[in-house]
């Protein structure tokens, strides 16, 4: 596996081979595109009516809006309480399959009957919309098929900045769809991650720690404490000319990898009783 380094040329600058310069912005052209500030200025406004909010124990309240979200998101533009407040945000819009969608009780359920330069501008508009809902922390993911994802990838990048993408997610459907065509399977959807600024809120997702699991991770015991431990290598790939590249304990690190830590930390956790050494006194 390689590894790329940007580099420039001689003079500094970054120029393609027929010098042209590489880089800048890329933008979705496309019949009936709006710019940012008439979309703003001209979006229409929902009379908003709530039924009894839902009062939670630490002073937050559910607010639950039913209709067209275009005119509701131009309200709460208007509500300070609303407006660049917003940590989190995930749609799943209609995803453009021109198609009449029926309940189990074979009711319509929805339409989804928008495609083209149509649909990416109806959603669009509501992304700028979106964005000045969100906090300088905020995040938004916007659920897709492979129908619109890739050209609402470049959209996106205009809205929030490439600069400000953090994943496109696979997500795999419980079911193979169209397995019975002569191509293969459609197996996934597809959920474009933004934030609205590099400091955006972030937990990692985990998955809760059990004790099957614990015995299968750490699958030896000290005899003396009777503590659990697994043996990971304490040197990486890469040869290093500062500390991590320097003998410890009178050994060098393999050749063509160096140390994970400097000898001075590495000596530290030897005396925590970190370091497991093997009978032919290598380290772990």
């Amino acid at each position: 596996m390689a590894t790329g380094i940007p580099k420039s040329n001689i003079d500094g600058s970054l120029e393609s081979q027929n010098g042209a310069a590489i880089g800048g912005q890329i933008h979705l052209s496309y019949e009936g595109k709006r710019n940012v500030p008439e979309i703003i200025a001209n979006c229409p406004k929902a009379k908003l009516s709530l039924a009894e909010p839902s009062q939670h124990s630490h002073g937050w309240t559910n607010r639950l809006y039913f209709g067209d979200n275009f005119p509701i998101l131009g309200t709460l533009l208007d509500d300070s309480a609303v407006r660049g407040q917003v940590s989190l945000i995930y749609i799943d819009p209609p995803y453009s399959t021109n198609s009449v969608f029926e309940s189990r009780q074979q009711k319509v359920a929805y339409h989804d009957l928008i495609s083209g330069a149509a649909f990416i501008e109806s959603l669009r508009e509501r992304l700028v919309l979106l964005r000045e809902l969100l906090s300088d922390c905020g995040s938004i993911y916007v659920h897709l098929d492979e129908n619109m994802a890739f050209p609402m990838k470049i959209v996106m990048d205009e809205v929030f900045g490439a600069e400000n993408f953090r994943n496109f997610i696979t997500r795999k459907k419980c079911n193979t769809k169209n397995y019975t065509r002569r191509t293969y399977g459609n197996i996934s959807d597809y959920i474009l991650f933004y934030s609205k600024t590099e400091t955006y809120i972030w937990n990692r997702p985990v998955v809760a720690w059990s004790e099957d699991k614990a015995k299968k991770e750490y699958t030896y015991v000290e005899s003396s404490t009777g503590r659990r431990f697994k043996k990971v290598p304490l040197h990486a790939p890469g040869v290093r000319h500062g500390e991590t590249g320097k003998p410890w304990r009178g050994m060098p690190p393999p050749p063509g990898k160096h140390w994970q830590f400097p000898p001075g930390t590495l000596e530290e956790m030897n005396r925590r009783g970190e370091i497991f050494w093997s009978s032919s006194g290598k380290p772990a």
